[in-house]
């Protein structure tokens, strides 16, 4: 096990020695991070953000905010500990922990997978649903069959993948860019909402499941994994100085963080403010299955087809990058070697069973994130017991404040659990 006090390093000369960053040499290393951000416009990320925007207008926009934030490091620091170690955090978490905890991080990992499975992949079905208008069920099935076509591209090459993933991200975006130039907010209210932090006993479940559809704990492990190519690109170089690779890497992989985390915020944020501007505004209830036929009489008609679309990209490429994750946690975590395309299969079933039972759409997807939030500090703890240990980081150990904001986070994170927990025993404030 990692050392609870590791020294911090000298910084002195971190970086000093790096070239300029130079544009054709950084899009070779853009990538893992926009991949990781598709599970934080995934179809849970619609139902929170939509519900909260529905139900409590602009207040919870700063959660948005300051969930960006704490994604933001924990992303980084999933991605150095990949490339500083080689391995993945489940690799590492076997590596350094005992086999008892071990086992208990594997099934939390597990059930955040599962919940993470569920909501992606009913998303895709949802979008199928409502561009298609067919039943639910072969919607899935159709969504099954696009997603396994999907991974199959990792065939042709991982960046290839990568590659195909960041279109479905722009192509979300694309389709909130327009929405917000048709639902004309408040932008004095959007200001408000996202710079004066405003809680209740009302808002705190959309909240936490908001926090929980930003900050993916199945993401913490993956973003870890998608670094690991680049990783042995570099140690087949012939460069004379391979620590000068790694940390180059390092840097132009903070570049990847800030670009991909801060774009999905923006997305994110987009749809808390259309929920606000149409569905709050003119006091109608959001429903998934019927919020592009709401959106059809309040705006223009092509909006409805807008986030019919938008959630159709989103549900695809997240559970795409969800198979992908939960992948890497069962071969991780249990050192065993598991097709991506049998990860898929099993983790259709629960979908299929959510639709067939005829289950609240909504309610799963929001019950999901919450399961999500829970599931966080089993991936969030190891992560930072892990990067703040020398003999695991060496030269690339958090510093001393990178390990006091990461505490920060953590507490948070935990204290919101907490106050959920206190609020469905019956607690009010």
């Amino acid at each position: 096990m990692p050392s609870p006090e590791a020294p911090d390093k000298p910084e002195k000369f971190r970086f000093r020695l790096l070239p300029t960053l130079k544009r054709g040499e950084m899009w070779r290393y853009f990538g893992p991070a926009f991949v990781a951000s598709v599970a934080y416009i995934d179809p849970g990320n619609f139902a929170s953000n939509f519900e909260g925007g529905g139900r409590f207008g602009y207040t919870l926009l700063w959660v948005l905010l300051w969930s960006n934030a704490m994604a933001i490091l924990i992303q980084y620091l999933s991605a150095k500990l990949g490339i500083a170690t080689g391995k993945t955090l489940p690799q590492s978490c076997r590596a350094y922990f005992s086999p008892k905890v071990n086992f208990g991080l594997w099934l939390a990992a597990e059930m955040a997978a599962l919940a993470t499975d569920l909501a992606e992949f009913l998303g895709a079905a949802l979008g199928f649903y409502l561009l298609l208008g067919i039943p639910l069920l072969p919607a899935a099935l159709i969504t099954a069959v696009v997603v396994f076509l999907m991974l199959a591209v990792e065939l042709y090459g991982f960046r290839r993948l990568e590659q195909l993933i960041m279109v479905f991200v722009f192509g979300v975006a694309a389709c909130y860019a327009f929405e917000m130039f048709i639902v004309h907010p408040d932008w004095s209210a959007v200001a408000k909402g996202v710079l004066v932090p405003r809680i209740n006993s009302e808002s705190i479940y959309v909240a936490v499941s908001m926090l929980g559809a930003t900050v993916m704990p199945h993401v913490i492990y993956l973003h870890s994994a998608l670094v690991q190519h680049r990783v042995r690109e570099d140690a087949a170089s012939d460069h004379p100085e391979k620590w000068l690779l790694t940390m180059r890497h390092l840097r132009y992989e903070l570049w990847d963080v800030l670009a991909a985390m801060n774009g999905a915020w923006l997305i994110n944020s987009a749809m808390i403010v259309m929920g606000a501007a149409v569905f709050f505004k003119h006091d109608v209830p959001f429903n998934f299955d019927e919020a592009h036929l709401t959106l059809q009489p309040l705006l223009p008609a092509v909006s409805g087809t807008a986030f019919a679309l938008a959630l159709l990209f989103s549900g695809l490429s997240s559970s795409t990058v969800g198979t992908m994750a939960g992948q890497v946690i069962i071969e991780g975590f249990l050192d065993i070697k598991f097709s991506v395309f049998l990860r898929r299969l099993i983790t259709i079933i629960p979908a299929l069973l959510v639709i067939s039972l005829k289950l609240d759409a909504l309610k799963i997807l929001l019950l999901s994130q919450v399961v999500l939030s829970f599931a966080i500090p089993f991936a969030l703890v190891p992560l930072v017991l892990l990067t703040r240990s020398q003999t695991v980081m060496s030269d690339l150990v958090n510093r001393r404040s990178t390990n006091y904001m990461a505490y920060a986070v953590t507490a948070i994170i935990i204290g919101l659990n907490l106050l959920l927990l206190y609020k469905q025993l019956g607690g009010n404030f």
